[in-house]
């Protein structure tokens, strides 16, 4: 059994917009389930121990609801890890397998501006554990450097929400910036496929998905290098 942390987002409002954000639903629930199922040890974290926002754009129902979405939003024991979830502050990251950040666009305006989170994330990093992360989650990358200063996504290929795709939800003048953009910035071998196609990459332990519908592959590939 190995041993997984979960770290999402707690911002709830989309900057000075006053419009609600958070975590995409699809993104945290498919990678949950999917560990635990293989039968891993599974810890949800935030800054501070805040409660988990879900963004209401991906808190859907019916038939359009993803079946992981569906699972959790009935399971007692995980929806009340979004109201109680651990402090990262709290954590070893270093006695953890794997460490997995879920987008939504709340990644933008907390993690990717914590100095705390960009620890933890470089301690993983260089502890030789997997990090994962999908669509806006690799925004936590943004400030993290590995042991000899670099950030850790220099050199490496990776993908998130593409540039494209952010035009397409109509928000490319409300992030703080532009995802893409700012990994490529970073030294990223940043790639992308079609707006909303499936798309995760891996370069060694360092995993990325492009969008919601790259949750459950993302996760899956964690479970190969596990």
């Amino acid at each position: 059994m190995a041993r997984i942390l979960i770290l999402s987002t707690a911002a709830d409002v989309l900057g000075d917009t006053g419009n609600p954000t958070g975590v995409w639903y699809e993104e945290l629930a498919s990678p949950y389930y999917a560990f635990l199922d293989a039968g891993h040890d599974v810890t949800l974290v935030t800054l501070g121990g805040r409660p988990v926002p879900i963004d209401p754009n991906s808190d859907v129902t019916g038939e359009d609801a993803p079946a992981s979405v569906t699972r959790f939003r009935a399971d007692a024991v995980a929806t009340a890890l979004l109201k109680a979830p651990d402090s990262l502050e709290d954590q070893d990251v270093t006695l953890y397998d794997a460490l997995y950040i879920p987008g939504g666009h709340g990644a933008m305006f907390d993690l990717a501006e914590s100095a705390l989170a960009a620890k933890a994330i470089g301690t993983a990093w260089d502890g030789g554990k997997i990090v994962a992360s999908v669509c806006h989650g690799p925004a936590a990358f943004k400030m993290v450097v590995d042991s000899n200063g670099d950030p850790i996504v220099k050199g490496r290929k990776v993908t998130a929400f593409t540039n494209s795709e952010e035009e397409a939800v109509g928000l490319t003048e409300t992030v703080p910036f532009l995802l893409e953009t700012t990994l490529r910035t970073l030294g990223a071998n940043f790639d992308g496929v079609d707006d909303w196609h499936p798309y995760v990459v891996a370069d060694g332990r360092l995993v990325t998905g492009q969008n919601p519908a790259s949750s459950e592959a993302a996760a899956q590939k964690v479970l190969e290098l596990l």
